[in-house]
Protein backbone atom coordinates (compact mmCIF):
# COMPACT_ATOMS: atom_id res chain seq x y z
CA UNK A 1 0.00 0.00 0.00
CA UNK A 2 1.14 4.08 -0.97
CA UNK A 3 1.91 5.65 1.80
CA UNK A 4 -0.25 9.08 2.09
CA UNK A 5 2.50 10.92 4.06
CA UNK A 6 4.61 11.77 1.44
CA UNK A 7 7.92 12.64 3.66
CA UNK A 8 10.56 9.94 2.38
CA UNK A 9 12.18 10.70 6.28
CA UNK A 10 9.43 9.86 8.38
CA UNK A 11 8.17 7.05 6.14
CA UNK A 12 11.66 5.29 6.50
CA UNK A 13 11.73 5.86 10.59
CA UNK A 14 7.87 3.91 10.21
CA UNK A 15 9.10 1.49 7.98
CA UNK A 16 11.89 0.51 10.89
CA UNK A 17 9.19 0.41 13.54
CA UNK A 18 6.62 -1.03 12.08
CA UNK A 19 8.75 -3.90 10.96
CA UNK A 20 10.17 -4.20 14.61
CA UNK A 21 6.83 -4.00 16.14
CA UNK A 22 5.65 -7.09 13.55
CA UNK A 23 8.74 -9.02 14.53
CA UNK A 24 7.69 -9.10 18.12
CA UNK A 25 4.02 -9.81 17.68
CA UNK A 26 4.94 -14.27 17.16
CA UNK A 27 7.31 -13.11 20.49
CA UNK A 28 3.73 -11.65 22.21
CA UNK A 29 1.65 -14.60 20.66
CA UNK A 30 4.01 -17.32 22.44
CA UNK A 31 4.65 -15.23 25.29
CA UNK A 32 0.49 -15.26 26.05
CA UNK A 33 0.13 -18.81 24.92
CA UNK A 34 1.99 -20.03 27.57
CA UNK A 35 0.65 -17.57 30.43
CA UNK A 36 -2.44 -19.36 29.33
CA UNK A 37 -1.17 -22.77 30.28
CA UNK A 38 -0.29 -21.55 33.29
CA UNK A 39 -3.36 -20.28 34.27
CA UNK A 40 -2.18 -16.70 35.11
CA UNK A 41 -2.98 -14.74 31.65
CA UNK A 42 -5.67 -12.13 32.15
CA UNK A 43 -5.42 -9.13 29.83
CA UNK A 44 -7.37 -7.20 32.86
CA UNK A 45 -4.23 -7.66 35.49
CA UNK A 46 -0.72 -6.35 34.47
CA UNK A 47 1.49 -8.40 37.32
CA UNK A 48 5.08 -7.13 37.84
CA UNK A 49 5.80 -10.47 34.90
CA UNK A 50 3.67 -9.19 32.23
CA UNK A 51 5.03 -5.76 32.75
CA UNK A 52 8.42 -6.81 32.37
CA UNK A 53 7.90 -8.70 29.43
CA UNK A 54 6.15 -6.20 27.66
CA UNK A 55 8.13 -2.79 28.69
CA UNK A 56 10.33 -2.96 25.13
CA UNK A 57 7.15 -4.65 22.92
CA UNK A 58 6.05 -1.42 20.62
CA UNK A 59 2.42 -3.01 19.96
CA UNK A 60 2.17 -0.27 17.68
CA UNK A 61 -1.37 0.52 15.77
CA UNK A 62 -1.57 -1.29 12.55
CA UNK A 63 -0.41 0.70 9.79
CA UNK A 64 -3.45 0.75 7.78
CA UNK A 65 -5.43 2.25 10.71
CA UNK A 66 -2.67 4.76 11.47
CA UNK A 67 -2.86 5.90 7.61
CA UNK A 68 -6.69 5.79 8.34
CA UNK A 69 -6.28 8.61 11.35
CA UNK A 70 -3.62 10.69 8.90
CA UNK A 71 -6.53 10.77 6.47
CA UNK A 72 -8.99 11.75 8.59
CA UNK A 73 -7.18 13.79 10.15
CA UNK A 74 -6.18 15.88 6.89
CA UNK A 75 -9.73 15.99 6.14
CA UNK A 76 -11.05 17.62 8.75
CA UNK A 77 -8.37 20.27 9.11
CA UNK A 78 -7.17 18.95 12.06
CA UNK A 79 -4.62 21.46 14.02
CA UNK A 80 -5.36 19.78 17.86
CA UNK A 81 -5.72 16.24 18.57
CA UNK A 82 -5.67 14.05 21.54
CA UNK A 83 -4.32 10.19 21.93
CA UNK A 84 -4.96 8.71 25.02
CA UNK A 85 -1.84 5.74 24.71
CA UNK A 86 1.30 6.77 22.62
CA UNK A 87 3.77 4.00 24.17
CA UNK A 88 6.50 4.48 22.03
CA UNK A 89 4.94 7.21 19.85
CA UNK A 90 4.40 5.43 16.17
CA UNK A 91 0.79 6.37 15.66
CA UNK A 92 1.55 10.17 17.34
CA UNK A 93 3.87 10.24 14.40
CA UNK A 94 1.17 10.23 12.07
CA UNK A 95 -1.62 12.00 13.83
CA UNK A 96 1.77 15.08 13.93
CA UNK A 97 2.26 15.07 10.55
CA UNK A 98 -1.43 15.56 9.71
CA UNK A 99 -1.32 18.20 12.01
CA UNK A 100 1.37 19.60 10.40
CA UNK A 101 0.69 18.92 6.78
CA UNK A 102 -2.62 21.19 7.45
CA UNK A 103 -0.23 23.79 8.08
CA UNK A 104 -1.38 24.45 11.24
CA UNK A 105 1.61 26.65 12.61
CA UNK A 106 0.23 26.34 16.44
CA UNK A 107 -1.56 23.25 16.31
CA UNK A 108 -0.63 20.27 18.49
CA UNK A 109 -0.97 16.38 19.45
CA UNK A 110 -1.53 16.13 22.86
CA UNK A 111 -0.35 12.48 23.41
CA UNK A 112 0.18 10.95 27.10
CA UNK A 113 2.21 7.68 28.27
CA UNK A 114 2.53 6.57 31.54
CA UNK A 115 5.69 4.69 31.13
CA UNK A 116 8.81 6.95 31.40
CA UNK A 117 11.32 4.85 29.86
CA UNK A 118 8.44 4.70 26.63
CA UNK A 119 7.86 8.42 26.63
CA UNK A 120 11.64 8.71 26.28
CA UNK A 121 12.00 6.41 23.42
CA UNK A 122 8.93 8.08 22.10
CA UNK A 123 10.56 11.92 22.40
CA UNK A 124 13.19 10.20 20.62
CA UNK A 125 11.48 9.30 17.88
CA UNK A 126 9.75 12.70 17.58
CA UNK A 127 13.14 14.21 17.24
CA UNK A 128 14.32 11.78 14.41
CA UNK A 129 11.23 12.86 12.70
CA UNK A 130 11.31 16.24 13.20
CA UNK A 131 7.76 16.43 14.67
CA UNK A 132 8.90 17.54 18.04
CA UNK A 133 7.44 20.89 17.64
CA UNK A 134 3.74 19.43 17.33
CA UNK A 135 3.67 16.96 19.99
CA UNK A 136 3.00 17.85 23.91
CA UNK A 137 3.97 14.49 25.48
CA UNK A 138 2.34 14.33 28.78
CA UNK A 139 3.89 12.14 31.27
CA UNK A 140 1.98 10.63 33.66
CA UNK A 141 -1.58 8.62 34.68
CA UNK A 142 -4.06 10.23 31.55
CA UNK A 143 -6.61 10.45 34.12
CA UNK A 144 -4.56 13.49 34.82
CA UNK A 145 -2.60 14.35 32.04
CA UNK A 146 -5.83 15.30 30.15
CA UNK A 147 -7.58 17.35 33.12
CA UNK A 148 -7.00 20.14 30.52
CA UNK A 149 -6.96 19.56 26.97
CA UNK A 150 -8.30 23.17 26.13
CA UNK A 151 -10.05 23.15 22.92
CA UNK A 152 -11.96 22.78 20.40
CA UNK A 153 -10.12 19.31 19.70
CA UNK A 154 -10.94 17.94 16.18
CA UNK A 155 -10.03 14.20 16.58
CA UNK A 156 -8.84 11.97 19.40
CA UNK A 157 -7.15 8.37 19.14
CA UNK A 158 -8.14 6.08 21.80
CA UNK A 159 -5.44 3.00 21.89
CA UNK A 160 -5.86 2.01 25.48
CA UNK A 161 -8.69 -0.08 26.32
CA UNK A 162 -8.29 -0.26 30.12
CA UNK A 163 -9.05 3.46 30.70
CA UNK A 164 -10.62 4.24 27.63
CA UNK A 165 -13.91 5.85 28.79
CA UNK A 166 -12.11 8.15 31.66
CA UNK A 167 -9.86 8.92 28.75
CA UNK A 168 -13.05 9.97 26.42
CA UNK A 169 -14.80 11.13 29.55
CA UNK A 170 -12.27 13.83 30.00
CA UNK A 171 -12.00 14.88 26.50
CA UNK A 172 -15.13 14.97 25.64
CA UNK A 173 -16.18 18.43 26.68
CA UNK A 174 -13.48 19.91 24.67
CA UNK A 175 -14.57 17.86 21.10
CA UNK A 176 -15.95 20.29 18.85
CA UNK A 177 -19.12 19.28 17.09
CA UNK A 178 -18.26 17.22 14.20
CA UNK A 179 -15.01 15.87 16.01
CA UNK A 180 -14.12 11.84 15.38
CA UNK A 181 -12.68 9.62 17.82
CA UNK A 182 -11.16 6.46 16.66
CA UNK A 183 -10.68 3.70 19.34
CA UNK A 184 -9.22 0.35 18.40
CA UNK A 185 -9.70 -3.10 18.59
CA UNK A 186 -13.28 -2.72 19.88
CA UNK A 187 -14.53 -6.05 18.26
CA UNK A 188 -11.43 -8.41 20.04
CA UNK A 189 -13.32 -8.43 23.70
CA UNK A 190 -16.49 -6.04 23.46
CA UNK A 191 -16.92 -6.98 26.94
CA UNK A 192 -13.84 -5.13 28.05
CA UNK A 193 -15.09 -1.63 26.36
CA UNK A 194 -18.71 -2.55 27.97
CA UNK A 195 -18.28 1.20 29.99
CA UNK A 196 -16.67 2.79 27.09
CA UNK A 197 -20.04 2.00 24.66
CA UNK A 198 -22.24 2.91 27.67
CA UNK A 199 -20.80 6.37 27.22
CA UNK A 200 -20.52 6.63 23.49
CA UNK A 201 -24.41 5.16 23.54
CA UNK A 202 -25.71 7.88 26.11
CA UNK A 203 -27.71 10.28 24.06
CA UNK A 204 -27.10 12.74 26.38
CA UNK A 205 -23.22 12.91 25.52
CA UNK A 206 -24.14 13.83 21.26
CA UNK A 207 -22.43 10.63 19.65
CA UNK A 208 -23.12 8.50 16.72
CA UNK A 209 -21.27 5.39 16.52
CA UNK A 210 -20.13 2.82 13.92
CA UNK A 211 -17.58 -0.33 13.79
CA UNK A 212 -15.24 0.32 10.90
CA UNK A 213 -14.16 -3.48 9.62
CA UNK A 214 -10.28 -2.95 10.04
CA UNK A 215 -8.93 -6.49 11.79
CA UNK A 216 -10.03 -6.16 15.48
CA UNK A 217 -12.35 -3.11 14.75
CA UNK A 218 -12.32 -0.37 15.06
CA UNK A 219 -14.43 2.27 16.26
CA UNK A 220 -15.61 5.63 14.59
CA UNK A 221 -17.48 8.04 16.60
CA UNK A 222 -18.65 11.20 15.53
CA UNK A 223 -19.51 14.22 18.44
CA UNK A 224 -23.23 15.84 17.15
Amino acid sequence: MTSPLNDPKLESLLDRLHAQSDAQIAEIDEYCTEREQRGKFDWTVFDDEMHRFFADKLVALDRDKAEYCYQLCRSLGATRVVEAGTSFGISTLYLAAAVRDNQAGDGVVIATECDPIKAEAARDNFKEAGLREFIDLREGDLRQTLKDVAGPIDFMLVDIWEVARPALELVSPSLRTGAIVVCDNTTVDRDEYRDYFKFVNEPKNRFRTMTVPFKGGFELTVRI
